[in-house]
């Protein structure tokens, strides 16, 4: 079904196939620094299915998001081992952002992770140069967790952030 933002916004989420892997890989290989191999992908869709989401705008594939799921230590409970949705990969295609496609996706993954994987918090890792990804987390309720000290190839720092689900 549906949202409101999908239909005003013209663009439709579903779960990805095996189909969408190397488009979304494209995807991948455009918007971010960090690309991972067609085995990693293909992976992630066979084992979390519901929380690898594709967007589509006009039949084209936009955006994509892909989580995995994770015993870790709570971010919010000291000592407590949690399942924790982990958000690996979010990225949208330059001409397609600023529709709310990102923001849709990120929501209904985290739905996802909660509902069908049961997950009680979900966190991700963000360059701390990335201030639209932040501002975007952060209003979806991520709070800043830690600074992970040159994180990225390149020894950029990122923040981890996290959300109680």
């Amino acid at each position: 079904m549906e949202t409101a933002e999908e239909v005003k916004s013209g663009f439709t989420v579903r779960e990805a196939t095996a189909e969408d892997v190397l488009p979304v890989m494209n995807i991948n290989r455009i918007c971010l620094p960090e690309n991972y191999s067609y085995g990693f992908f293909e992976s992630i869709l066979r084992s979390y299915p519901r929380s690898f989401l594709i967007a589509e705008v006009d039949g084209r594939i936009a955006g994509y998001i892909m989580c995995r799921v994770e015993r870790v230590f709570s971010r919010f409970e000291r000592f407590r081992i949690r399942r924790a949705g982990h958000i690996i990969s979010i990225a949208v295609l330059p001409e397609y952002r600023r529709r709310g496609i990102g923001r849709t996706l990120l929501l209904k993954a985290l739905e996802n992770l909660r509902e069908h994987y049961e997950c009680s918090e979900a966190f991700l890792e963000v360059r701390v140069s990335n201030h639209e990804a932040i501002k975007l987390y952060e209003s979806i309720g991520f709070t800043k967790i830690e600074v992970l000290k040159r994180y990225y190839m390149d020894g950029e720092d990122a923040y981890l952030m996290a959300k109680k689900l």
